[in-house]
C-alpha cells in the first residue's frame, strides 16, 4: 500500500521543514539551540498538523541522537519504564548525547504516567519532546513542565500552505505525473484549517481521483471533500469546527444545537477533560455574573466528569451543557478585564496610591504608606467614597454590568455608592 502524501512530503532536515519561522527562521532560538547541538528537553504545543512530529524526528536527525517514541493513547507506565531503560542502554553507543524521547499527545497521560518520566528527565538519561494540542500548562504536571522549554507551534499560513501544495506537485511522483494545474485554492485553504497534513490528504484525494490534466477549483473541491468527508478526516470530526459550533451553541442559548455538537464530540472520542474544561471558561466567560451558580455548575461538572469518566461522564456534561444554554448570558466580566489589561499596557506601571499601600514597618508608616485610609466598614453602609485607582486613571469605568436581573441589580448597587464619580 502507498504511503500517503502527507507522509511522503514529510521533510527530513531543517532547510525543507516549513512554517514556524519565529521558531526556526535565521534568528529563530529553536534553530540555532538545534544548530549547536543544545537540546533541552522540550513541549511542542500547538492545533493539529503543524509539523510537531516532524520536528521531532528533524531535531533528532540533525544532533544525530538515537530517537524513541511512544503514544500517550496506548502506552502505559510499563511502556514508558521499557524505552527509558533501552534509552539507557543505547546512550554511548552512538554518540554520548542523550536520546531522544518522544512522546505524542502527551496530554492524555496521567499525573501517574507523567510522574514515570521525571526521573529520567531530570538525569539526563532521556531528552523527552512532547506533543500536545492542548495548553501545558494545564495539562502537563508542574514539576515535568519545569524541566522542559515550552514552544507554541502556529498553524501553517496561507503562503505556507501553498508553498507545501506546489511541493507536492513537483517533487511527489505520483502527483507530478498527473500534471496538476491549482487554478483556485481558497476552498483547499479553508477547509484545511491551517493543518498540513488534512490539506495534503484531501489535495491527493482530489488529484488521484480525475483524469489527467487535473485542474483543481473551489467547485470541484466542495464538491469531493463532501463526497469523501471520512476519508480526508482521519480523526473523523472537525476538532477545532466542532468545539467552534459547541460553544457558540451554548452562547446562543440554544441547548438543541449544543446537546448535539456535544454527541458529535463524545462520538468522536474526544477528551472529556477538553470538553469539561471548555465548559468552565464559558461559565465565566459568556455567563458571568448573570449567573454566579453557573461557574459553579461549571466546575463540579469539571470535577465529576474527571472522577467518573466516560461513558456515564455523558449524562453529567448534558446537564451542564443543558443547564447553561439556558443560563441568562452577560460578557461584562470578560469585557471588564480586558479593557483593564488593554489599560495596564497603556499606561505602564503606574504607582499605587499612598493611602491604599501596605505599611508593615515603621519606616513605610513615616514616608506616608496607609496615611488616610478610609475603613470601609467603619461608615454607613460599610463603604466610603475612596479612590482606588492610580491618580493617572482615577474616574475610569472598566466594569459595566449586563442587562440582566443579576447585574441590573449590580448596577443599582453602584449607583448609589460612585454616582459622583461612575457613570452607571
Amino acid at each position: 500500500m502507498n504511503e500517503p502524501l502527507a507522509e511522503r512530503l514529510r521533510p527530513k532536515s531543517l532547510d525543507q521543514y516549513l512554517s514556524q519561522h519565529h521558531l526556526l527562521g535565521e534568528k529563530g532560538a529553536l534553530r540555532k539551540q538545534i544548530q549547536q547541538g543544545i537540546i533541552p528537553s522540550m513541549i511542542f504545543w500547538g492545533p493539529p498538523g503543524v509539523g510537531k512530529t516532524t520536528l521531532a524526528n528533524i531535531i533528532a536527525n540533525e544532533s544525530e541522537r538515537p530517537f524513541f517514541t511512544l503514544s500517550a493513547i496506548s502506552s502505559g507506565v510499563k511502556d514508558v519504564r521499557e524505552v527509558i531503560e533501552k534509552a539507557k542502554k543505547s546512550d554511548g553507543l552512538f554518540t554520548t548525547r542523550s536520546p531522544i524521547l518522544f512522546i505524542d499527545e502527551i496530554h492524555r497521560f496521567s499525573k501517574s504516567q507523567q510522574d514515570s518520566l521525571l526521573g529520567a528527565v531530570e538525569k539526563g538519561w532521556v531528552t523527552l519532546i512532547g506533543a500536545t494540542t492542548e495548553n501545558p500548562s494545564f495539562e502537563v504536571i508542574s514539576a515535568l513542565l519545569s524541566r522542559c522549554q515550552a514552544y507554541i507551534l502556529k498553524p501553517f499560513s496561507k503562503d505556507d500552505l501553498i508553498a507545501l501544495l506546489e511541493r507536492a506537485m513537483k517533487e511527489d511522483e505520483q502527483i507530478a505525473g498527473k500534471d496538476v494545474t491549482l487554478q483556485e485554492t481558497e476552498a483547499l485553504l479553508r477547509l484545511s484549517g491551517g493543518d498540513a497534513r488534512k490539506l495534503l490528504n484531501m489535495f491527493e484525494l482530489i488529484v488521484t481521483s480525475e483524469e489527467k490534466p487535473v485542474k483543481v477549483t473551489n467547485d470541484m473541491v466542495l464538491q469531493k471533500v463532501q463526497q469523501n468527508t471520512v476519508l480526508y478526516d482521519k480523526n473523523g470530526e472537525q476538532h477545532y469546527d466542532i468545539i467552534s459550533a459547541f460553544i457558540k451553541s451554548i452562547r446562543g442559548s440554544d441547548p438543541n444545537a449544543a446537546v448535539y455538537w456535544l454527541a458529535r464530540m463524545i462520538e468522536g472520542g474526544e477528551d472529556v477533560k477538553f470538553i469539561a474544561r471548555r465548559l468552565l471558561i464559558l461559565a465565566s466567560e459568556d455567563i458571568g455574573n448573570a449567573n454566579p451558580t453557573a461557574l459553579v455548575i461549571a466546575n463540579n461538572t469539571f470535577q465529576a466528569v474527571n472522577t467518573i469518566g466516560y461513558p456515564e461522564a455523558r449524562i453529567i456534561l448534558s446537564q451542564c451543557v443543558t443547564y447553561l444554554a439556558t443560563s441568562p448570558k452577560s460578557n461584562a466580566s470578560y469585557q471588564a478585564i480586558n479593557h483593564a489589561q488593554s489599560l495596564v499596557k497603556k499606561t505602564g506601571n503606574l504607582p499605587v496610591p499612598l493611602a491604599i499601600r501596605n505599611a508593615p514597618t515603621k519606616l513605610m508608616k513615616d514616608i506616608g504608606y496607609g496615611k488616610d485610609y478610609q475603613y470601609a466598614h467603619s461608615y454607613e453602609n460599610n463603604f466610603v467614597a475612596a479612590e482606588f485607582l492610580p491618580d493617572e486613571i482615577k474616574g475610569t469605568k472598566l466594569y459595566d454590568p449586563g442587562n440582566n436581573s443579576r447585574e441590573n441589580a449590580q448596577r443599582e448597587f453602584l449607583k448609589k455608592r460612585w454616582q459622583k464619580k461612575y457613570d452607571y
